[in-house]
């Protein structure tokens, strides 16, 4: 009876010693459907553990029954609700306004996108994380409206990036602001630890940055701890890298026929030294790297308590380059730890860091250039074989020798240290006050070699110098970078009814300096030469350096900007937005007259869903009609302190026996210098509907540049002048839809298009002209145009001349280039150059496909661009060397009516080397950007092993490039005023990546 009772008593007091004790408590998570939501976080809050929902929605975690379980998911309207002892089914409800109720990243602080009147395009960090790409923006190519990202395929160098078209003649690059810190690259961030980059296209948002947000913005946030979570997650891949596309070159038979060809039509007789060189040689895959590989490693630790988030990321990166002996490692850091010491004030620090073994590059035009007839080695000598000396041989290296013989004989280290240190104060209800520290330490050096050696000529039979270099020498260099931000920040909330109020107000101060020397020294003229041997590659390099050849050179600046900013966003009922702020800038750099400028912007939108009016309607889940006017700043020239010239040495006299040089100033100063600035105001609307499946967006843009900054060349006189106008507009598209289907399928198609019309208005005064190479700036056209005379085909005959407007040009005959008379004054002169190519786009575009079912994903993504030029600039046409030809030089016009495009074989007189619509290519494309397969392992099976996620998946970027071109790519960056020219360099690679996903 006893036991009984006991037992009884037991038996009632159980759930109450249950509530006090850690157990396994089990559940679901699913949405107002009743499937099961996969990838819901739950942390259990007293208990401090967390765990995340299987692909069913179902979760097992360790917590104590009547605790408070936080379970959200994004998209999704968060619950709270008590752990029981029963399995439990938790309802995550939508957000009726996902989208507007999405928290992005803005100039000095956060805000939700409803309460905003402007364009940023939030990019989640996990978009760029598993993309084989050192550079996170190159990964984001083709995802944005309005940002052009133009990549380079080689190791270690950033993408041409331009927001929303070129606004100047200086600068194209946004500014970047990882973390709070204003930058002009973002080589140093691991993809792997971004959370977010957030691109502010509108002046809505660009005013508050002033002097630098006339190229757009572009915000990094790394990522930190989360409350209640505790993870290791490592990450790791290996790539292969390839050539997708190659030029097609003549082999060695068809070269010798053009090439016999080429020199009767110049009166020569056919070449004699064919005996000498029997090759067939492809020099591109002679100096490919065929089989380039890439390793990425990372590993993360966050740890999160309601006190302390602590972060730390370590990465590695390392890969080939598509030419032998390339070779690029990047190693990263990253810290971020925030700490809550009471409610009222929390501080924090947070710190990258990047140390990089930079590859010593190459380039492929050599191997495009260089003759098939000629072996790379000759076996029987030991030797590299020079080129023959009438095809080449004087202008283009064996593309072996450089790539072999000078191999490793460059060692470049870049390092940065970016970190910043904050404290933030609560002073009363709404209102916070944050102090901020910033740096960014960059350290660049380098030491490098050329050494000497002979190589086999094979007309004669000796042996000659490799490039004609008969001393070793070693060169170095040091180059440091700092820049120092304060910022200091009072930020003020509150909601007033249904007014709803947030204020910036702040103050904030930029330095930065660059310091870099340089030198070289050669071995003595009779002297043994310099080893080649990394120990000896320094300017001292006793006892073989010859100090009287020891060269030396450096470089230095620095400027400081203050600046006073404000801002306002304010909503009345969620319906009625407006957004303003300001900035007063001031700049070392400028002058004195105009050292302050002031930037602005205001912003207005209208949330129609919202009125009484949309109240019973289905068809708009929100509905949202925007428009911002502003003027921004650009504060770059071709030179630091544009209205302070310096000192250049000018003509020189004679006193008595002394000769002494006269320095004068490098152009005339003018004190009324100002920054350029750009009015900026574009118009649009965002909506939803299908219960927020279906999501489309669209922008009309216009930007002006004002007041352009021109540096004036008349000969006798140079100065700089604010004196010139750009404008850049177009209309921005980007939709999406999302759909599941069941709880096993769901699926998500998106895509965007931005037009683009660029056009200088005004350069200095009318017909003031810019060249740079075969590109323009003046008034009337796009900035960069391509300029030239326009090709109308291919002089048949004699009589075809005679008939056609005369020429004074050049000798021309039968086979040559036929040009327009483009003023139709009846002759062919330099005035009938003209605009001949636009290498801005039309349009740029990308759309993608994401299907997710049951443990497999898939997404798959397109690029393109449409409706520009690309000049090429390599290859038959582009220089009087005897070069190896393009296949489409077999089609050369060799008889009346045999070719009315292709000219003849004969570089005589140059005639057919002048810039043309012959050098023209479409530069439009479409691009396989990227496509992916990936496997969830099962969530159940494995944390019967501890592991949290497992993820594998195989990757493929640039699989297939549809092209017009003759080149490696369409692609092609380049200045502000020039660009889009192919010079035929480096490859675009297919990269087929294998990788892993661990977190524990």
């Amino acid at each position: 009876m006893k036991n009984l009772i006991f037992s009884f008593l037991a038996l009632l007091l159980l759930p109450a010693y249950m509530s006090g004790q850690v157990q396994a408590i089990k559940g679901k998570v699913v949405d107002s459907s009743g499937l099961g939501l996969p990838g819901a976080n739950v942390i259990a809050v007293e208990s401090k553990t967390s765990t995340v929902t299987d692909f069913d929605g179902n979760f097992t975690i360790n917590a104590k029954a009547g605790e408070i379980l936080k379970i959200s998911m994004i998209g999704l309207e968060t619950a709270s609700i008590p752990a029981t002892n029963t399995p439990m089914t938790v309802t995550l409800k939508e957000a009726a306004d996902t989208v507007l109720k999405e928290v992005v990243v803005i100039g000095y602080g956060t805000a939700k996108k409803r309460d905003l009147t402007g364009s940023i395009v939030k990019v989640e960090g996990k978009q760029v994380a598993d993309k084989p790409n050192a550079n996170p923006v190159s990964s984001i190519q083709g995802k944005v409206a309005g940002l052009s990202v133009v990549n380079t395929g080689k190791p270690g160098e950033d993408p041409d990036v331009r927001i929303r078209g070129t606004v100047s003649r200086y600068q194209t690059k946004p500014l970047y602001v990882v973390d709070g810190i204003l930058n002009d690259n973002i080589s140093f961030i691991n993809p792997n630890d971004i959370e977010s980059m957030e691109v502010l296209k509108d002046p809505s948002s660009l005013a508050i940055f002033g002097v630098r947000g006339a190229n757009g913005v572009i915000i990094i946030t790394t990522k930190k701890a989360k409350s209640g979570v505790t993870t290791v997650n490592l990450s790791s891949s290996i790539g292969i890298k390839t050539i997708p596309n190659k030029p097609s070159m003549t082999n060695a038979s068809q070269f010798k026929m053009l090439y016999d060809e080429q020199r009767v039509n110049e009166g020569a007789s056919p070449y004699a030294y064919y005996d000498k060189f029997s090759a067939n040689t492809n020099w591109v895959n002679i100096i490919e790297n065929n089989s380039a590989n890439q390793f990425i490693h990372n590993i993360s630790i966050s740890n999160g308590t309601e006190k302390n988030k602590f972060y730390l990321g370590a990465g590695y990166h390392a890969e080939e380059g598509l030419i032998e002996n390339e070779k690029f490692k990047k190693f990263t850091f990253n810290i971020n730890d925030e700490v809550q010491i009471t409610d009222g004030i929390k501080v924090g620090i947070g710190f990258n860091g990047y140390d990089a073994r930079m590859p010593q590059l190459h380039d492929f035009i050599s191997s495009l250039n260089a003759t098939p007839i000629v072996a790379p080695y000759n076996s029987e000598f030991g030797l590299y074989n020079q080129l023959p000396i009438e095809i080449g041989g004087a202008q283009i290296g064996n593309p072996l020798a450089n790539v072999e013989g000078k191999k490793y004989t460059q060692l470049n280290r870049d390092s940065r240290y970016v970190g910043n240190v904050f404290a933030e104060f609560k002073l009363f209800s709404g209102l916070k006050f944050r102090a901020a520290y910033l740096a960014d330490l960059g350290y660049s050096k380098g030491r490098g070699y050329t050494p000497v050696f002979n190589i086999y000529v094979g007309e004669t039979g000796e042996t000659t110098l490799y490039a004609g270099n008969a001393l070793t020498n070693v060169n170095q260099f040091k180059s440091d970078t700092q820049k120092t931000q304060q910022d200091y920040l009072f930020t003020y909330e509150k909601s007033f009814g249904n007014h709803n109020l947030t204020a910036l107000a702040g103050y904030t101060r930029y330095q930065e300096g660059y310091e870099s020397v340089s030198g070289t020294v050669k071995q003595y003229v009779n002297g043994d030469p310099i080893p080649y041997d990394k120990r000896w590659w320094y300017l001292n390099t006793y006892p073989f350096g010859d100090p009287t050849t020891r060269l030396s050179n450096s470089d230095q600046w620095d400027r400081a900007t203050v600046s006073y900013l404000g801002r306002v966003l304010y909503n009345y009922d969620g319906k009625y937005i407006l957004n303003a702020s300001f900035r007063r800038d001031g700049s070392s750099e400028i002058s004195e007259a105009n050292r302050f400028q002031n930037f602005w912007s205001v912003g207005a939108a209208w949330d129609v869903t919202k009125e009484k009016f949309m109240e019973n309607q289905t068809i708009f889940d929100q509905l949202k009609v925007k428009g911002s006017y502003g003027i921004l700043g650009n504060q770059y020239s071709g030179v630091h302190y544009p209205s302070q010239p310096n000192y250049t040495t000018g003509s020189s006299a004679v006193f008595g026996e002394s000769l002494v040089p006269a320095y004068v100033l490098a152009y005339r100063n003018n004190p009324n210098l100002e920054w350029e600035t750009v009015t900026s105001y574009e118009a649009g609307f965002e909506l939803s509907t299908l219960k927020n499946r279906l999501k489309f967006e669209t922008t009309y843009y216009n930007k002006t540049t004002d007041n352009l900054l021109t540096f004036v060349d008349l000969g006798s006189e140079k100065f700089y002048t604010n004196a010139g106008e750009i404008s850049n507009k177009g209309f921005e598209f980007s939709g999406s839809w999302n759909d599941k289907i069941n709880d096993d399928f769901t699926y998500s198609v998106s895509g965007n298009l931005a037009t683009l019309k660029n056009k200088v208005k005004s350069v200095y005064i009318d017909g003031f002209e810019v060249f740079d190479g075969p590109s323009i700036l003046t008034a009337g056209a796009p900035i960069g145009s391509f300029y030239g005379y326009k090709v109308e085909g291919v002089y048949q005959s004699y009589a075809d001349i005679i008939a056609s407007a005369p020429s004074t040009l050049g000798n021309y005959a039968p086979g040559d280039l036929k040009f327009k008379d483009v003023n139709g004054d009846g002759q062919i002169t330099t005035d009938d150059r003209t605009i001949i190519g636009n290498p801005s786009p039309d349009f740029t575009y990308g759309f993608s496909g994401n299907i997710t079912y049951k443990n497999f994903s898939f997404s798959i993504d397109f690029q393109g661009v449409y409706g520009n030029e690309i000049y090429r600039d390599w290859g038959n046409g582009s220089t009087f060397a005897k070069f190896n030809y393009r296949t489409a030089r077999l089609d050369r016009w060799n008889g009346a009516g045999t070719s009315n495009w292709e000219p003849r074989l004969n570089d005589g007189s140059g005639y057919n080397k002048l810039n043309s619509t012959y050098m023209i290519e479409d530069g439009s494309y479409l691009r396989l950007r990227n496509i992916q397969l990936g496997y969830n392992f099962d969530a159940q099976l494995l944390k019967r092993i501890n592991i949290q996620g497992l993820r594998v998946y195989v990757n493929a970027q640039n699989l297939v490039t549809w092209a017009n071109n003759s080149g490696f790519t369409p692609e092609a960056g380049g200045t502000p005023t020039s660009f889009g020219r192919d010079t035929g360099g480096y490859p675009i690679p297919t990269i087929m990546t294998l990788g892993l996903n661990v977190t524990f």
